[in-house]
This record gives structure tokens, sequence and C-alpha cells, in this order.
């Protein structure tokens, strides 16, 4: 089984510290992983330090993985080409770092990537006829098709509507649990953080505040420190934490 754990992780932007020694517990494959904080907290860094696509102290440590490169993901700006169909957008991606020949696999792949997230009837929709939404899918996909053990999505639901959001986090849980593969995503809706993932971590000005159950870091406590809310957390009829926020502070 693939794991994850990061030990002191930092970054830094010229002389301005951005990641302050992360660490967390190890993250397993199987898992879903919350990754919160407001804004200008450190998420997006904290992947590009995971990814080695900045430098910086620590060490991201991936122990279990069966391929080179397993860690595969999803950028806020996802960069899907406009020119492209999203079949061929998607298998592009596919073949990044393989050989150009196209293999029955390969193809295999993409349409599963595709019928994954409910999306393979806009497979030979150009990319610059589809909403902001659906091109936030298609990132997905672009990042699903590598078939990484390890997946990081940097705000996967920003461009969605409740439904497809719902649906699309509903669709991530299922994977990591068939294909046992850890996924990380970046969340700003706590509500969903606490339906659909099993672990949190919470950063704050490039800090981690907390890492564990998502049900333990986030608190009543916490939201008033970290998001300035007064909130309060219930259960709801299927057992699950609700969260219900009562006002900004």
């Amino acid at each position: 089984m693939v794991t994850l754990t990061l030990d002191r992780l930092s970054a830094h932007y010229g002389r301005r510290q951005i990641l302050a020694e992360v660490t967390t517990p190890c993250f397993e494959g199987g898992q879903v992983v919350a990754l919160l904080g407001p804004n200008a907290a450190g998420k997006s860094t904290l992947f590009r330090r995971i990814l080695g696509l900045i430098d910086g102290g620590g060490e991201a440590r991936v122990e279990g993985a069966t391929r080179q490169r397993p860690i595969g993901y999803m950028p806020q700006d996802t960069g899907v080409n406009a020119v492209l169909t999203v079949y061929e957008s998607v298998l592009l991606a596919r073949m990044q770092g393989r050989s150009l020949k196209v293999q029955p696999e390969d193809m295999t792949e993409v349409e599963r990537a595709l019928d994954d997230l409910g999306i393979s009837a806009l497979g030979e929709r150009d990319i610059s006829d589809l909403s902001g939404g659906q091109r936030q899918l298609v990132g997905a996909a672009q990042a699903l098709v590598q078939s990484p053990e390890i997946l990081l999505l940097d705000e996967p639901t920003s461009a969605l509507d409740l439904h497809r959001q719902l649906q699309l986090l509903t669709i991530l849980r299922r994977l990591a649990r068939e294909r046992g593969m850890l996924i990380i995503a970046a969340l700003h809706d706590l509500g969903q953080a606490l339906r659909f993932t099993d672990q949190a971590m919470l950063l704050q000005n490039g800090r981690l505040i907390a890492s564990g159950p998502t049900a333990e870091v986030v608190t009543p406590e916490r939201l008033r420190e970290v998001y300035r809310v007064a909130a309060r957390i219930e259960p709801c009829s299927q057992g699950q934490p609700q969260l219900i926020v009562e006002e900004a502070i």
C-alpha cells in the first residue's frame, strides 16, 4: 500500500517563508485527505513542494509505490488545451512521459477516466465549447488517466455546481477505496470535508495547525481561530458530522 508522510516540509519565495516545517502522520492508500485553510494559507504551495516543483527543506516521503512516478496532480488552473477535443486532451495527458505511440491500453484508460467522472458524452466536444465546470472535470480526468497511486487535487470543486460537487466527491471517495489510491484534495467547503474525507490537514499562514481524523481537525474552536466564524458541529441522521455556521466574528 502506498503511503505519504511529510517531514518538516518547508518552502520559501525569496526571503519570505511560505511553508514552515509541515510534519504529518502517515497517510495511506484508500484514504481521502482534505487540505484545509483560508486563502493564502499555503495549500497550493504545499502541493508544489510535495511534487518537487519548488525547493525547500524537509522531505515528502513516499513508500510502497509500485510506479516510478506515482503522483498525479490537478492544479487550480488545469491548463486544458482549447484547440483539442476532450478525448484528445485526456489522451495527451496520458502520454506525457511515455512513448508517443498510443497503445490500446492507453485508449482504454482514457475511456475509463471519462466514464469514472461521468463525462464520456463530452469526449468529442472541443474544450473551447465547455463550461468552466466541465473544463474542471476534464482536468480531473487528465490527472486520473495517469493511473496515479497518490492524487493531489487543488480545489477540484471550485467551478462546479452543488450537484456536481457532491457527485465528484462521491466518485473520488469510491475510487480511493477501490484502487487503494491516496487522494489529497484542497477544499474550501468544510461541511463537504467532514462528509467525504477521512483525514485532514489544516494550514494557517504556512503552518500546520492540526492534522488527523477530519472530525478531530474541524472543531468549533479551530473554526473560530483560523476562519473567524462561530459555528457548531452536530451529528446528522446518518451519523456524520454536520457543520452549522452561525456568524462571522
